[in-house]
């Protein structure tokens, strides 16, 4: 019976005998099947590239309109020689938004003018603007609408109007208050001027003086007991104003009570005079 002859190990070929096959190269089965592979990956991907060029050409392409009066924003306009007639919204620039190019050497600059308020020419034949005149007037009572401030010889009372001489009395010319231009003051007929003397109204001769002028100058004050009327407020007693008590005008302090702004609240009317 024949004997099988192991195989001595190839890794080791110098120690038993044996000799390595030189005929073909190691590993070029290996090397061709790697080979292989690679072309067909390569093959794939650019299969794959090539179709999904196709399908976004395909999907960009401008589709055609389903039925007449629907316009494709997608589409372009064919290419014309020559513009085509008449105005457009879109192409042509609004004259109202932009703003007028300047032309010079220099570049091109646009430039906003700004409009100037129109000059006021003055009225001929006069050189100045004329002076207001003075306002006359008549201080009449909101509670009492037919008495009015009176002067007599002592102090003003709230009066009914008598006669020529009472209507004379009763009017006044109302002036810029002599310590406060904004506010008010009152002269009679003969010069004097109404001033709170022992908070009592008066007329008196101006004397000048700084205690006088502040006697004599009262500030308006909206009266919240009748529209339209006002509370003549003094300057140097704030907080205190004209009212009438006893059919007398007098200074005195404010209250909250309606009698109080019933009794000092007045309306300047046209003077009776």
């Amino acid at each position: 019976m024949p004997q099988d002859t192991p195989r001595p190990p190839q890794d080791r070929p110098w120690e038993n005998g044996w000799t390595l096959d030189t005929s073909r190269t190691p590993g070029t089965r290996r090397l061709y099947l790697a080979g292989l592979l690679a072309v067909a990956t390569i093959a794939a991907c650019v299969t794959a590239i090539v179709v999904t060029d196709n399908e976004t050409d395909a999907a960009s392409a401008p589709k055609q309109a389903d039925g007449p009066g629907l316009i494709s924003f997608a589409s372009q306009p064919p290419a014309t020689s020559s513009a085509p007639e008449g105005k457009s919204g879109l192409s042509a620039a609004d004259p109202t938004t932009s703003a007028p190019k300047e032309q010079a050497a220099h570049p091109t600059k646009t430039v906003t003018a700004t409009p100037k308020p129109p000059k006021s020419s003055p009225t001929k034949g006069s050189s100045s603007a004329p002076k207001p005149s003075a306002t006359y007037l008549s201080v009449r009572s909101v509670n009492y609408p037919d008495r009015y401030w009176h002067v007599t010889e002592y102090y003003v009372g709230l009066d009914a109007v008598r006669g020529s001489e009472s209507r004379e009395d009763s009017t006044f010319k109302q002036v810029k208050g002599l310590a406060n231009a904004s506010c008010y003051s009152f002269t009679t007929h003969d010069g004097k001027y109404l001033r709170h003397s022992n908070f009592v109204l008066r007329a008196a001769r101006n004397d000048g003086s700084s205690l006088f002028k502040q006697d004599a100058t009262f500030c308006p004050r909206a009266s919240s007991y009748s529209s339209g009327a006002v509370m003549l407020e003094s300057v140097n007693y704030p907080g205190y104003f004209l009212r009438h008590k006893n059919f007398i005008v007098r200074l005195e302090r404010f209250e909250y009570s309606s009698q109080y702004l019933a009794d000092s609240s007045f309306r300047l009317v046209a003077g009776l005079d």
